[in-house]
């Protein structure tokens, strides 16, 4: 996968378990469902503008598009997210917050094309 293609997904998967404490949800969250996710780079030579949808089931972020990522993400119960996205030595790192049907945040990535970073939004479907 070319290091721009893992850092769109990353940045659109930004929506949101990193360091930051932020628990796995155990139930239903009230930000489950599918969202559309929008990625802007901000500095670097990742591909900007990228669109996909991301699933939240039970808090957690899933991501069954075709790129072939390791994902890890998470929403806690105030909407705070945080996601990593891997694909061998490229990885990317994102936080944000959702509203009922919203949510913006920022994300940081590296791998071959060097490091990015950007911001993303998202509106529920």
């Amino acid at each position: 996968m070319k290091s721009t293609t893992l850092f769109g997904v990353m940045a659109i998967m930004s929506l949101v378990a990193g360091s930051c404490g932020i628990e796995p949800a155990a139930a239903r969250s009230a930000f489950d469902g599918t969202w559309t996710v929008v990625i802007s780079t901000d500095s670097g030579t990742c591909d900007n503008g990228q669109r996909l949808n991301v699933e939240i089931r039970d808090g957690a972020l899933l991501y069954s598009g075709a790129a072939s990522v390791e994902l890890q993400g998470h929403v806690n119960n105030s909407g705070q997210v945080q996601v990593r996205v891997a694909n061998g030595a490229q990885s990317a790192n994102g936080t944000g917050r959702l509203s009922a049907t919203a949510g913006n945040g920022t994300w940081r990535g590296t791998g071959s094309s060097g490091t990015c970073a950007g911001r993303w939004s998202a509106e529920r479907i």
